[in-house]
């Protein structure tokens, strides 16, 4: 069987219509899927960069809450890595 494909031109050019047109499809896929990842670092990026524009605003209007949640964020923070290296050993 595999010598009669060979042997027969129609066959062989069937098979890089076919394997061309897979090469086809993968190739569109590849690219669709590019931009989509491409489209969701820019939307990250962009979510990123508005999360830190509103953090800058709060901590202008309110700056004492600021540093006291900053503060209270540390003491948990020192609080929890003593606990933890205190039942280590």
């Amino acid at each position: 069987m595999p010598a009669d494909v060979l042997k027969n031109p129609a066959t062989v050019e069937g098979g890089h219509r076919a394997v061309s047109k897979i090469r086809s499809i993968v190739a569109d896929t590849v690219e669709d899927s590019v931009r989509s990842a491409t489209q969701a670092i820019k939307r990250g990026r962009h979510a990123a960069e508005d999360a830190i524009e509103d953090a800058k605003h709060t901590v202008k209007q309110k700056p004492l809450q600021a540093v006291g949640t900053a503060f209270a964020a540390g003491v948990l923070a020192g609080s929890l890595l003593t606990w933890i290296g205190a039942h280590r050993r």
